[in-house]
């Protein structure tokens, strides 16, 4: 079980809307071009490392996603000449992961043009299985990913529902910031994004050809954050 990768990511780059059918569910408009976010490196939780988080006041939602791990830097690649053997090359390995947002601290900071780093970066709020070797997935664009709450599957959809593949995904984000060996970047969640408070056990799974993959299993109880936040309007 290596977890060693997550000590060389520089960043963690997140995917939005890249599943037709949740920016549907969100009311959101479909981009034309891939467009991301980041989440800090100490907002990671491994399995065995405690509890998801939940913090006072805020409403948790969960987005399960295939993330990719490069092995190397890419930088203003040209997108005509970068396929999915190029892209294949540049990805030491995948991992599962969980995007996990304060939707109402989200919310209010959309509607008042404010940055929303906070709704996404918490302890916490990416925990993320170790590395699967790329000999477990052969095509990241056909994984299946499934979330349960409490046993009730709340997500099940494939990835080859990707509005933006991982070659166009690696070319986008590499023409406006260096992307670093070791860097993570999660390619997007399905439908069926809602929340979890504490009490509530969440698992994810990512399955190949009907068969869960060794190591892509996320298994979590979610508790309270202890501290002194607590969500008010900014």
């Amino acid at each position: 079980m290596s977890t060693a990768y997550i000590q060389r990511a520089r960043k963690i780059l997140c995917i939005g809307r890249n599943y037709v059918d949740h920016i549907k569910e969100l009311g959101n408009s479909a981009p034309s071009q891939p467009f991301f976010f980041l989440k800090p490196t100490s907002s990671v939780l491994l399995p065995g490392q405690g509890p998801i988080l939940r913090p006072k006041g805020t409403k948790l939602h969960y987005e399960l996603e295939l993330a990719v791990v490069l092995n190397k830097t890419l930088k203003n690649i040209n997108p005509e000449t970068f396929g999915e053997k190029e892209a294949i090359d540049a990805i030491e390995g995948y991992a599962l992961a969980l995007d996990l947002t304060a939707r109402n601290v989200q919310d209010e900071a959309k509607k008042k043009g404010l940055p929303w780093s906070i709704a996404k970066g918490f302890d916490t709020f990416c925990p993320l299985t170790p590395l699967i070797p790329k000999s477990q997935i052969p095509d990241p664009h056909n994984a299946h990913l499934k979330l349960l709450v409490n046993g009730e599957v709340r997500q099940s959809d494939s990835t080859n529902l990707m509005l933006f593949r991982i070659p166009r995904i690696l070319s986008a984000v590499s023409s406006v910031m260096t992307l670093e060996a070791g860097d993570i970047i999660l390619t997007g969640t399905p439908k069926g994004v809602g929340s979890i408070v504490p009490g509530d056990n969440i698992r994810g799974e990512l399955s190949v050809d009907g068969k869960v993959v060794p190591d892509g299993v996320l298994d979590f109880p979610v508790e309270e954050k202890p501290g002194p936040y607590e969500y008010h309007e900014t």
